[in-house]
Protein backbone atom coordinates (compact mmCIF):
# COMPACT_ATOMS: atom_id res chain seq x y z
CA UNK A 1 0.00 0.00 0.00
CA UNK A 2 1.57 3.23 -0.89
CA UNK A 3 2.15 6.22 1.25
CA UNK A 4 -0.20 9.30 1.30
CA UNK A 5 0.89 12.26 -0.39
CA UNK A 6 2.75 14.79 2.23
CA UNK A 7 2.22 18.48 2.08
CA UNK A 8 4.49 20.92 3.53
CA UNK A 9 3.21 23.87 4.88
CA UNK A 10 4.55 27.41 6.17
CA UNK A 11 1.99 29.67 7.74
CA UNK A 12 3.08 33.55 8.40
CA UNK A 13 1.40 36.71 9.67
CA UNK A 14 -1.01 37.78 11.92
CA UNK A 15 -3.04 34.89 14.57
CA UNK A 16 -5.85 35.43 11.80
CA UNK A 17 -3.82 33.93 9.02
CA UNK A 18 -3.20 31.11 11.17
CA UNK A 19 -6.86 30.27 11.46
CA UNK A 20 -6.87 30.17 7.89
CA UNK A 21 -3.91 27.83 8.16
CA UNK A 22 -5.65 25.40 10.85
CA UNK A 23 -8.77 25.54 8.31
CA UNK A 24 -6.51 24.16 5.66
CA UNK A 25 -4.50 21.63 7.08
CA UNK A 26 -7.75 20.31 8.44
CA UNK A 27 -9.47 20.18 5.54
CA UNK A 28 -6.42 18.52 3.77
CA UNK A 29 -5.75 15.67 6.67
CA UNK A 30 -9.90 15.11 5.91
CA UNK A 31 -8.63 14.41 2.58
CA UNK A 32 -6.04 11.96 3.20
CA UNK A 33 -3.23 13.92 3.12
CA UNK A 34 -0.38 13.73 5.57
CA UNK A 35 1.43 17.00 6.63
CA UNK A 36 5.54 16.72 6.35
CA UNK A 37 8.00 19.13 8.67
CA UNK A 38 10.55 19.15 6.01
CA UNK A 39 10.53 20.28 2.58
CA UNK A 40 12.47 17.49 1.59
CA UNK A 41 9.76 14.66 2.51
CA UNK A 42 6.65 17.15 1.47
CA UNK A 43 5.39 16.51 -2.23
CA UNK A 44 4.84 20.25 -2.44
CA UNK A 45 4.87 23.37 0.10
CA UNK A 46 2.29 25.95 0.54
CA UNK A 47 3.56 28.83 2.05
CA UNK A 48 0.48 31.46 3.78
CA UNK A 49 1.72 34.33 3.40
CA UNK A 50 1.50 37.96 5.30
CA UNK A 51 1.34 41.42 2.69
CA UNK A 52 -0.06 44.09 5.69
CA UNK A 53 3.67 45.73 5.50
CA UNK A 54 6.94 46.05 4.18
CA UNK A 55 8.92 43.57 5.96
CA UNK A 56 5.89 41.03 6.20
CA UNK A 57 6.03 41.00 2.28
CA UNK A 58 10.04 40.81 2.39
CA UNK A 59 9.09 37.89 4.94
CA UNK A 60 6.79 35.96 2.67
CA UNK A 61 8.88 36.27 -0.27
CA UNK A 62 12.08 35.00 1.32
CA UNK A 63 9.64 31.94 2.56
CA UNK A 64 8.19 31.64 -1.06
CA UNK A 65 12.41 31.23 -2.48
CA UNK A 66 13.28 29.45 0.40
CA UNK A 67 10.68 26.88 -0.47
CA UNK A 68 11.07 26.96 -4.49
CA UNK A 69 14.88 25.97 -3.71
CA UNK A 70 14.61 23.40 -1.29
CA UNK A 71 11.15 22.22 -2.53
CA UNK A 72 10.41 23.12 -5.94
CA UNK A 73 6.69 22.95 -5.94
CA UNK A 74 5.09 25.47 -4.07
CA UNK A 75 1.35 26.92 -3.85
CA UNK A 76 0.91 30.64 -2.64
CA UNK A 77 -2.04 31.61 -0.34
CA UNK A 78 -3.12 34.56 1.84
CA UNK A 79 -2.88 38.31 1.97
CA UNK A 80 0.12 38.41 -0.55
CA UNK A 81 -1.93 36.30 -2.91
CA UNK A 82 -3.86 39.08 -4.12
CA UNK A 83 -0.97 40.70 -5.77
CA UNK A 84 -0.90 37.30 -7.91
CA UNK A 85 0.94 39.01 -10.70
CA UNK A 86 3.83 40.08 -9.30
CA UNK A 87 4.28 36.64 -7.21
CA UNK A 88 3.90 34.81 -10.52
CA UNK A 89 6.51 37.22 -12.32
CA UNK A 90 9.21 36.68 -9.66
CA UNK A 91 8.64 33.63 -9.04
CA UNK A 92 7.31 32.19 -12.64
CA UNK A 93 7.55 28.38 -11.25
CA UNK A 94 4.93 28.90 -8.49
CA UNK A 95 2.24 26.16 -9.28
CA UNK A 96 -0.50 28.45 -7.87
CA UNK A 97 -1.20 31.89 -6.07
CA UNK A 98 -4.37 32.49 -4.20
CA UNK A 99 -5.66 35.22 -2.26
CA UNK A 100 -6.44 34.90 1.73
CA UNK A 101 -9.74 32.99 2.57
CA UNK A 102 -9.69 31.37 -0.35
CA UNK A 103 -9.59 27.65 1.47
CA UNK A 104 -11.21 25.75 -1.64
CA UNK A 105 -8.86 27.09 -3.61
CA UNK A 106 -5.85 26.20 -1.74
CA UNK A 107 -7.20 22.82 -1.27
CA UNK A 108 -8.08 22.20 -4.88
CA UNK A 109 -4.58 23.54 -6.24
CA UNK A 110 -3.49 20.63 -3.92
CA UNK A 111 -5.53 17.75 -5.24
CA UNK A 112 -4.54 18.93 -9.40
CA UNK A 113 -0.60 19.32 -8.36
CA UNK A 114 -0.41 16.19 -6.05
CA UNK A 115 -3.19 13.56 -6.84
CA UNK A 116 -3.74 11.38 -3.73
CA UNK A 117 -4.10 7.97 -5.65
CA UNK A 118 -4.74 5.87 -2.75
CA UNK A 119 -8.22 5.34 -1.56
CA UNK A 120 -9.39 7.21 1.37
CA UNK A 121 -11.70 6.18 4.10
CA UNK A 122 -12.38 9.22 6.52
CA UNK A 123 -14.24 7.19 9.26
CA UNK A 124 -11.06 5.15 9.89
CA UNK A 125 -8.81 8.08 9.96
CA UNK A 126 -10.55 10.34 11.55
CA UNK A 127 -9.46 14.43 12.04
CA UNK A 128 -10.29 15.52 15.30
CA UNK A 129 -13.37 17.53 16.09
CA UNK A 130 -11.65 20.63 16.71
CA UNK A 131 -9.55 20.35 13.27
CA UNK A 132 -5.97 20.35 12.95
CA UNK A 133 -4.48 23.26 15.42
CA UNK A 134 -1.21 25.11 15.55
CA UNK A 135 -1.55 26.09 18.74
CA UNK A 136 -0.74 24.43 21.78
CA UNK A 137 -3.83 22.07 22.95
CA UNK A 138 -4.61 24.38 25.85
CA UNK A 139 -5.69 27.67 23.89
CA UNK A 140 -7.40 28.15 20.35
CA UNK A 141 -7.42 31.07 18.15
CA UNK A 142 -11.51 31.81 16.92
CA UNK A 143 -12.17 33.89 14.32
CA UNK A 144 -15.74 35.27 14.34
CA UNK A 145 -15.41 37.37 11.17
CA UNK A 146 -13.68 38.28 8.19
CA UNK A 147 -12.58 42.01 6.40
CA UNK A 148 -13.08 45.37 7.57
CA UNK A 149 -15.39 48.17 6.64
CA UNK A 150 -13.20 50.97 8.28
CA UNK A 151 -10.69 52.82 5.88
CA UNK A 152 -7.80 53.64 8.08
CA UNK A 153 -5.57 55.54 5.86
CA UNK A 154 -2.43 53.33 6.75
CA UNK A 155 -4.21 50.01 5.87
CA UNK A 156 -4.72 48.11 3.48
CA UNK A 157 -6.92 45.54 4.86
CA UNK A 158 -10.09 45.62 3.48
CA UNK A 159 -8.24 45.80 -0.25
CA UNK A 160 -6.95 42.15 1.00
CA UNK A 161 -9.70 40.80 2.92
CA UNK A 162 -12.67 42.96 1.42
CA UNK A 163 -15.11 44.08 3.74
CA UNK A 164 -16.83 43.04 7.27
CA UNK A 165 -18.05 39.30 6.76
CA UNK A 166 -19.67 37.82 10.04
CA UNK A 167 -19.40 34.08 10.54
CA UNK A 168 -22.94 32.52 11.97
CA UNK A 169 -22.61 32.86 15.14
CA UNK A 170 -24.47 28.97 15.72
CA UNK A 171 -21.47 28.39 13.72
CA UNK A 172 -19.09 30.53 16.06
CA UNK A 173 -20.54 29.19 19.33
CA UNK A 174 -20.37 25.39 18.12
CA UNK A 175 -16.30 25.65 17.26
CA UNK A 176 -16.20 27.02 20.46
CA UNK A 177 -17.88 24.26 22.23
CA UNK A 178 -15.62 21.57 20.35
CA UNK A 179 -12.14 23.41 21.18
CA UNK A 180 -13.24 23.24 24.83
CA UNK A 181 -14.73 19.83 24.81
CA UNK A 182 -11.27 18.90 23.10
CA UNK A 183 -9.20 20.31 26.15
CA UNK A 184 -9.15 24.05 25.35
CA UNK A 185 -9.03 26.26 28.12
CA UNK A 186 -8.49 29.34 26.82
CA UNK A 187 -10.24 31.16 23.60
CA UNK A 188 -8.83 33.83 21.97
CA UNK A 189 -11.22 35.90 19.94
CA UNK A 190 -9.99 37.24 16.65
CA UNK A 191 -11.07 39.55 14.05
CA UNK A 192 -10.27 42.45 11.75
CA UNK A 193 -12.82 44.54 13.95
CA UNK A 194 -14.51 42.43 17.01
CA UNK A 195 -16.36 45.31 17.98
CA UNK A 196 -18.29 45.27 14.65
CA UNK A 197 -19.54 41.64 14.61
CA UNK A 198 -22.69 41.12 13.00
CA UNK A 199 -23.01 44.62 11.61
CA UNK A 200 -23.28 43.23 7.92
CA UNK A 201 -26.44 41.10 8.72
CA UNK A 202 -28.06 43.61 10.87
CA UNK A 203 -27.23 41.46 14.03
CA UNK A 204 -29.42 38.50 12.47
CA UNK A 205 -30.93 36.28 15.12
CA UNK A 206 -28.99 32.81 15.12
CA UNK A 207 -29.49 30.07 16.91
CA UNK A 208 -27.04 27.51 19.35
CA UNK A 209 -28.28 24.86 21.69
CA UNK A 210 -31.73 25.63 20.54
CA UNK A 211 -31.83 28.60 22.05
CA UNK A 212 -31.92 32.60 19.65
CA UNK A 213 -28.81 34.33 19.96
CA UNK A 214 -27.59 37.54 18.40
CA UNK A 215 -25.32 37.79 16.28
CA UNK A 216 -23.78 40.54 18.09
CA UNK A 217 -20.74 41.28 20.38
CA UNK A 218 -22.34 41.48 23.62
CA UNK A 219 -24.66 38.13 23.08
CA UNK A 220 -21.53 36.35 21.59
CA UNK A 221 -19.68 36.74 24.74
CA UNK A 222 -22.49 36.31 26.64
CA UNK A 223 -22.63 32.69 25.78
CA UNK A 224 -18.76 32.52 25.28
CA UNK A 225 -18.62 33.00 29.18
CA UNK A 226 -21.27 30.17 30.12
CA UNK A 227 -18.35 27.49 29.05
CA UNK A 228 -16.15 27.90 31.53
CA UNK A 229 -12.84 29.01 30.00
CA UNK A 230 -10.82 32.15 29.72
CA UNK A 231 -12.03 34.04 26.77
CA UNK A 232 -9.98 36.55 25.27
CA UNK A 233 -11.17 39.30 22.96
CA UNK A 234 -8.99 41.22 20.49
CA UNK A 235 -8.66 43.94 18.24
CA UNK A 236 -11.76 45.48 19.73
CA UNK A 237 -12.33 48.90 18.30
CA UNK A 238 -13.62 51.42 20.49
CA UNK A 239 -17.54 51.98 19.37
CA UNK A 240 -19.67 52.66 22.46
CA UNK A 241 -21.26 49.38 22.99
CA UNK A 242 -17.78 48.34 24.26
CA UNK A 243 -19.19 49.60 27.42
CA UNK A 244 -21.31 47.02 27.81
CA UNK A 245 -18.84 44.07 27.72
CA UNK A 246 -16.95 45.43 30.74
CA UNK A 247 -20.15 44.24 33.09
CA UNK A 248 -19.31 41.04 31.71
CA UNK A 249 -15.86 41.17 33.05
CA UNK A 250 -16.07 42.47 36.02
CA UNK A 251 -18.57 39.18 36.78
CA UNK A 252 -16.00 36.99 35.50
CA UNK A 253 -17.77 35.53 32.77
CA UNK A 254 -14.90 37.55 30.52
CA UNK A 255 -11.21 37.32 31.08
CA UNK A 256 -10.82 41.17 32.45
CA UNK A 257 -8.63 42.32 28.98
CA UNK A 258 -9.04 44.57 26.09
CA UNK A 259 -7.31 44.79 23.08
CA UNK A 260 -8.30 47.95 22.04
CA UNK A 261 -5.51 49.67 19.06
CA UNK A 262 -5.28 53.28 19.59
CA UNK A 263 -2.88 53.86 17.06
CA UNK A 264 -2.48 57.31 18.33
CA UNK A 265 -3.92 60.63 20.60
CA UNK A 266 -3.57 63.56 18.63
CA UNK A 267 -7.05 64.47 17.34
CA UNK A 268 -5.22 66.26 13.93
CA UNK A 269 -3.46 62.72 13.82
CA UNK A 270 -6.31 60.52 14.37
CA UNK A 271 -8.28 62.47 12.08
CA UNK A 272 -5.10 61.66 9.19
CA UNK A 273 -5.58 58.43 10.21
CA UNK A 274 -9.05 58.07 9.66
CA UNK A 275 -9.70 56.82 12.82
CA UNK A 276 -11.98 57.73 15.76
CA UNK A 277 -10.71 61.14 17.22
CA UNK A 278 -12.22 61.75 20.43
CA UNK A 279 -8.95 61.62 23.52
CA UNK A 280 -10.71 63.35 25.90
CA UNK A 281 -13.72 60.91 26.21
CA UNK A 282 -11.21 57.96 25.30
CA UNK A 283 -9.59 58.97 28.78
CA UNK A 284 -13.52 58.82 30.29
CA UNK A 285 -13.84 55.54 28.84
CA UNK A 286 -10.86 53.63 30.34
CA UNK A 287 -11.59 55.73 33.69
CA UNK A 288 -15.18 54.39 34.29
CA UNK A 289 -13.72 50.91 32.63
CA UNK A 290 -11.47 50.35 35.65
CA UNK A 291 -14.12 51.78 37.97
CA UNK A 292 -16.38 48.75 37.25
CA UNK A 293 -13.46 46.48 36.45
CA UNK A 294 -10.46 47.32 38.56
CA UNK A 295 -8.74 44.33 37.12
CA UNK A 296 -9.01 45.08 34.08
CA UNK A 297 -5.94 45.08 31.34
CA UNK A 298 -5.81 46.93 28.42
CA UNK A 299 -3.34 46.37 25.52
CA UNK A 300 -2.87 49.00 22.65
CA UNK A 301 -1.04 49.80 19.71
CA UNK A 302 0.41 52.91 18.23
CA UNK A 303 1.99 54.15 15.14
CA UNK A 304 5.06 57.25 15.58
CA UNK A 305 6.11 59.11 13.10
CA UNK A 306 3.11 58.93 11.03
CA UNK A 307 3.11 61.32 8.05
CA UNK A 308 2.69 65.44 9.27
CA UNK A 309 3.00 64.69 13.04
CA UNK A 310 4.84 67.59 14.91
CA UNK A 311 6.58 67.79 18.10
CA UNK A 312 3.22 68.91 19.52
CA UNK A 313 1.37 66.07 18.48
CA UNK A 314 3.82 63.47 19.69
CA UNK A 315 3.91 65.01 23.13
CA UNK A 316 -0.07 64.69 22.88
CA UNK A 317 0.93 61.15 22.54
CA UNK A 318 3.20 61.05 25.35
CA UNK A 319 0.69 62.79 27.44
CA UNK A 320 -1.97 60.49 26.88
CA UNK A 321 0.58 57.63 28.08
CA UNK A 322 1.09 59.31 31.27
CA UNK A 323 -2.98 59.64 31.61
CA UNK A 324 -4.37 56.63 30.58
CA UNK A 325 -1.66 54.13 32.22
CA UNK A 326 -2.17 51.58 29.70
CA UNK A 327 -1.08 48.17 30.87
CA UNK A 328 0.43 46.65 27.39
CA UNK A 329 1.78 48.51 24.59
CA UNK A 330 3.45 48.51 21.11
CA UNK A 331 4.74 50.50 18.71
CA UNK A 332 5.65 50.74 15.32
CA UNK A 333 7.23 53.76 13.68
CA UNK A 334 5.21 54.44 10.63
CA UNK A 335 6.72 53.17 7.19
CA UNK A 336 4.68 53.27 3.68
CA UNK A 337 2.41 50.45 2.56
CA UNK A 338 1.95 50.11 -1.19
CA UNK A 339 -1.83 51.06 -1.92
CA UNK A 340 -1.99 52.93 1.32
CA UNK A 341 -4.17 55.68 1.01
CA UNK A 342 -1.36 57.85 3.77
CA UNK A 343 0.93 56.91 0.92
CA UNK A 344 -0.29 60.56 -0.39
CA UNK A 345 -0.22 62.60 2.47
CA UNK A 346 2.75 65.41 2.82
CA UNK A 347 5.05 66.53 5.30
CA UNK A 348 6.54 62.68 5.66
CA UNK A 349 8.73 62.73 9.14
CA UNK A 350 12.56 61.70 8.92
CA UNK A 351 13.27 58.52 9.75
CA UNK A 352 15.79 59.45 12.26
CA UNK A 353 12.95 61.70 14.19
CA UNK A 354 10.90 58.60 14.16
CA UNK A 355 13.36 56.50 15.68
CA UNK A 356 13.77 59.81 18.39
CA UNK A 357 9.98 59.07 18.94
CA UNK A 358 10.27 55.72 18.85
CA UNK A 359 12.87 55.53 21.72
CA UNK A 360 11.08 58.09 24.05
CA UNK A 361 7.46 56.59 23.69
CA UNK A 362 8.57 52.66 24.52
CA UNK A 363 11.03 54.09 27.33
CA UNK A 364 7.68 56.09 28.94
CA UNK A 365 5.83 52.98 28.31
CA UNK A 366 8.24 51.13 29.94
CA UNK A 367 8.40 52.90 33.44
CA UNK A 368 4.08 52.81 33.19
CA UNK A 369 4.09 49.04 32.42
CA UNK A 370 7.02 48.07 35.21
CA UNK A 371 4.69 50.18 37.68
CA UNK A 372 1.96 48.46 36.95
CA UNK A 373 3.16 45.58 37.12
CA UNK A 374 4.86 46.01 40.44
CA UNK A 375 0.98 46.84 42.02
CA UNK A 376 0.74 42.38 41.47
CA UNK A 377 3.35 41.93 44.01
CA UNK A 378 1.87 39.98 46.96
CA UNK A 379 -1.26 39.44 45.47
CA UNK A 380 -2.72 35.89 44.07
CA UNK A 381 -3.47 35.57 40.75
CA UNK A 382 -5.20 32.57 38.51
CA UNK A 383 -2.46 31.60 35.81
CA UNK A 384 -2.76 29.03 32.84
CA UNK A 385 0.53 26.98 33.07
CA UNK A 386 1.55 27.08 29.00
CA UNK A 387 5.02 24.94 29.33
CA UNK A 388 7.47 23.34 32.25
CA UNK A 389 11.50 24.72 31.57
CA UNK A 390 14.47 23.41 34.36
CA UNK A 391 12.37 22.81 37.21
CA UNK A 392 9.85 26.23 37.06
CA UNK A 393 7.03 26.70 35.07
CA UNK A 394 5.82 29.18 32.55
CA UNK A 395 2.69 30.67 33.24
CA UNK A 396 0.03 33.52 31.84
CA UNK A 397 -2.15 35.35 33.92
CA UNK A 398 -5.28 37.02 32.64
CA UNK A 399 -3.41 39.85 32.02
CA UNK A 400 -1.66 38.27 29.67
CA UNK A 401 -2.13 37.08 25.55
CA UNK A 402 -0.07 34.41 24.24
CA UNK A 403 3.35 35.24 22.20
CA UNK A 404 2.83 39.21 22.50
CA UNK A 405 2.40 39.99 26.16
CA UNK A 406 4.30 39.35 29.59
CA UNK A 407 4.56 35.84 31.52
CA UNK A 408 4.49 34.38 34.87
CA UNK A 409 7.59 31.84 35.85
CA UNK A 410 6.38 30.10 39.02
CA UNK A 411 9.76 28.97 40.56
CA UNK A 412 8.17 26.32 42.42
CA UNK A 413 5.70 24.71 39.91
CA UNK A 414 7.67 22.13 38.12
CA UNK A 415 5.51 19.66 38.58
CA UNK A 416 2.23 21.49 37.53
CA UNK A 417 0.12 20.20 35.09
CA UNK A 418 0.28 21.96 31.72
CA UNK A 419 -2.56 23.19 29.98
CA UNK A 420 -4.12 23.64 33.54
CA UNK A 421 -5.35 26.61 36.01
CA UNK A 422 -3.10 27.26 39.00
CA UNK A 423 -3.78 30.06 41.58
CA UNK A 424 -0.30 31.61 42.50
CA UNK A 425 1.27 34.34 44.99
CA UNK A 426 3.08 36.80 43.09
CA UNK A 427 6.78 37.63 44.85
CA UNK A 428 8.64 39.74 42.49
CA UNK A 429 8.07 42.10 39.43
CA UNK A 430 10.56 42.18 36.51
CA UNK A 431 10.53 44.80 33.55
CA UNK A 432 7.58 42.44 31.42
CA UNK A 433 7.14 39.52 33.54
CA UNK A 434 6.10 37.88 36.76
CA UNK A 435 8.16 35.50 39.32
CA UNK A 436 5.87 33.79 41.45
CA UNK A 437 5.01 31.01 44.23
CA UNK A 438 2.41 27.82 44.27
CA UNK A 439 -0.06 28.67 47.02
Amino acid sequence: MSESPKVGFVSLGCPKALVDSERILTQLRTDGYEISPTYEDAGLVVVNTCGFIDSAVAESLDAIGEAMDANGKVIVTGCLGVKAEEIQAEFPAVLAVTGPQAYEEVVGAVHQHLPNQQAHNPFLELVPPQGIKLTPRHYAYLKISEGCNHRCSFCIIPSMRGNLVSRPVGDVLEEAERLVAAGVRELLVISQDTSAYGVDVKYRTGFWKGRPVKTRMQALCEALGSLGVWVRLHYVYPYPHVDHIIPLMSEGNIVPYLDIPFQHASLPVLKRMKRPAATENTLKRIAHWREQCPELTIRSTFIVGFPGETDAEFQELLDFLDEAQLDRVGCFEYSEVEGAAANALPDPVPDEVKHERFHAFMEKQAAISQQRLAQKVGKTLQVLVDAIDDGEAIARSQADAPEIDGLVYIEDGGSLPVGEFVNVRITEALEHDLVAVTL
